[in-house]
């Protein structure tokens, strides 16, 4: 027998979920078809392959070798996308890795925790100190309301000032060398979600808000307008029948399931968008008995606050034609 023509056996190794972990996120979408169509930084920018959108909203991050959704408010590293990309199992998505061409040997990044990850794609500080940047926004003073400016602004959104001094604040804050003032609504991380005529935004960190009352019930709002908007229609309640959560933005809805999920009742005011209505229903499917969609008081507007916005304004036109009459 000529053993001269019998190649050696090598056995091939398995591609490990740590392994998975470090192929370059960047590559791995361009292999899929996926170009960024815009460059920051450290960062690209794709349309979301998780879903369809017109403006890119997925990120990921060249440096941390992680990606985040600010469409759906989820993230991960490439094991975290993979499987919901393919809809497989993590084994399912290895076999798929290891046939694409990705071994143990091509791997160069290093992991690094989730929630660090997750909270820098995010936007959120996660306790380290960062050089300041011209476009960062740095809260100069936090105070009473009073600016005549943007009381006039609570009633241009049809907010008392009874119920805005009950929840915010004034802010004072410095942005590209500037100083402004904003209604600022604080959220549970410390951060501000800031809001006047002419600008909406946040200062850092960025998260939700949660009011505890001791309530079974919770009442789940996307933004602070629509929150204050509903304490309009219970401020004779007393005391409060149910707590709060204030997302802040949609994008922190899965990431807030938790605290949604620690309560016997959820009731969703979220806006009547294709976003917030698929939020909404997603989780209605999940849990049904838990979660009721209470967004029909205000069918026909986006939010509450319009909805709001719109009755008071027919109330006004009423009263004025019967004082001409």
């Amino acid at each position: 027998m000529d053993y001269s023509t019998i190649k050696p056996f090598r056995m091939e190794k398995k591609l490990s979920c740590t392994d998975a972990k470090k192929i370059d996120l960047v590559e791995f979408l361009a292999k899929l078809g996926y170009r960024p169509e815009k460059l920051r930084n450290d960062d690209s920018w794709y349309k979301s392959p998780l879903r369809g959108e017109n403006t890119a909203s997925f990120k990921v991050s060249k440096k941390l070798n992680c990606w985040f959704d600010f469409g759906t408010g989820q993230g991960g590293n490439l094991i975290d996308f993979g499987v919901l990309y393919f809809r497989c199992t993590v084994s399912e998505l290895l076999q798929k890795l290891q046939g694409m061409g990705f071994g143990p040997t091509l791997s160069f990044h290093q992991p690094i925790s989730a929630f660090s990850a997750l909270a820098a794609l995010a936007g959120q500080e996660a306790g380290e100190k960062k050089t300041e940047r011209p476009g960062k926004l740095i809260v100069l003073e936090v105070g009473p309301l009073t600016s005549g400016q943007l009381v006039e602004y609570c009633e241009k959104r049809c907010i008392p000032l009874k119920i805005a001094h009950a929840y915010c604040k004034e802010v004072s804050f410095e942005l590209y060398g500037k100083r402004h003032s904003a209604i600022g609504f604080k959220n549970n991380a410390g951060g501000y979600e800031l809001r006047c005529d002419n600008f909406k935004g946040s200062s850092s960190p960025k998260a939700p808000t949660f009011i505890n009352n001791g309530s079974q019930v919770v009442a789940v709002f996307e933004g602070v307008f629509s929150f204050l908007s509903f304490q309009i229609m219970i401020q004779d309640q007393k005391p409060a029948l149910t707590n709060f959560l204030v997302l802040n933005s949609l994008s922190f809805f899965q990431s807030a399931r938790l605290t949604m999920d620690a309560h016997q009742q959820v009731h969703l005011y979220l806006d009547r968008d294709p976003p917030g209505q698929k939020h909404a229903l997603q989780a209605i499917q999940r849990a049904q008995e838990r979660y009721i969609d209470k967004s029909q008081i205000y069918v026909g507007f986006k939010d509450f606050n319009e909805y709001l916005v719109n009755r008071n304004t027919k109330h006004q036109q009423v009263a004025r034609r019967g004082l001409r009459a």
